[in-house]
């Protein structure tokens, strides 16, 4: 009897244990850098455009396959620059590689790795109208915007590096002062790009993407194309942060010598990556 309640109490201590950690673990990951609040200026940017750009890929296959888990753009990456542009009174605008519902990461809703600016989308309907009904990249023109985000997650690694977004990139560089970001697997968007000379257009920038460390931390058994090893393949200068033992809690947000292209590593650099974008907006002349 003495034995079987020691073993109810101890069992109900791990049980109480497990339950704290539960709710700590949101709190904890975000002081270790999960999402990390950017305390940086305020902008009332009145009358600019911003363009959210995400993939159309929603499986997680291998070549020849047509299914497996569900993945998209991770949620955190279209809802934090959407609203921190939207906060600026920017008019923010979404695009899909294909156009139509934008398919989101469902993970990326797990209460311990979603951002307040999930829970936000969840509750407008006016953003939730805008995923469903993504335009087209193919229909739109990026020089129509001030600041064109790329979002990544898994779905990004997939599509993101399309033709049509290469040949947009290159029209809108030259024929606009368009200021371009990008975040995670986002950072595709700009590999295939090229400059009026044919070679390619990140070339001898410094930028950055999600890591390979990253990729294999998170045991991904196939994805097409790496950000880390298509911008070194471009001649971009790759910078990335890796100091933490947990790569996915580390992050780093760089913008090229121009001042036309702002990447972050992942997730984590999407507040810091938006509002450096809005602050080098600010500053043009």
């Amino acid at each position: 009897m003495k034995l079987r309640k020691k073993l109810i109490y101890v069992f109900a201590a791990v049980l109480a244990l497990v339950v704290i950690i539960a709710i700590a673990l949101p709190t904890i990951l975000h002081t270790r850098g999960l999402h990390p609040d950017y305390d940086g200026e305020t902008f009332d940017l009145s009358g600019k455009k911003a363009l959210i750009v995400t993939t159309s890929h929603s499986v997680l296959n291998k070549p020849g396959e047509t299914t497996g888990p569900p993945t998209g753009i991770f949620a955190s990456e279209m809802t934090i620059p959407y609203y921190d542009f939207l906060d600026a009174n920017m008019k923010v605008d979404v695009a899909s590689i294909k156009g139509g519902k934008v398919p989101i990461d469902p993970q990326s809703f797990y209460y311990f790795v979603s951002a307040p600016e999930d829970e936000r989308f969840l509750e407008d309907d006016v953003y939730k109208a805008k995923v469903e009904n993504s335009f087209a990249v193919a229909d739109v023109d990026f020089k129509d915007y001030d600041l064109v985000f790329f979002g990544g997650g898994w779905g990004a690694a997939y599509d993101m590096n399309d033709s049509i977004v290469a040949a947009k990139v290159s029209e809108a560089y030259y024929n606009s002062d368009v200021i371009f970001g990008s975040v995670c697997h986002g950072a595709l968007a700009f590999t295939e790009a090229k400059d009026k000379n044919g070679e390619y257009l990140v070339k001898g920038r410094t930028m950055t993407g999600v890591t390979q460390r990253q990729l294999k931390t998170f045991g991904i058994e196939y994805t097409p194309y790496h950000p880390e090893l298509e911008l070194k393949k471009a001649g971009a200068n790759y910078k990335s942060n890796s100091d933490k033992l947990l790569e996915p809690l580390n992050t780093l947000t760089v913008i090229d010598q121009e001042k036309r292209f702002v990447t972050g590593q992942n997730q984590n650099a999407s507040h810091e990556t938006a509002h450096l974008m809005m602050k080098t907006l600010s500053e043009l002349k």
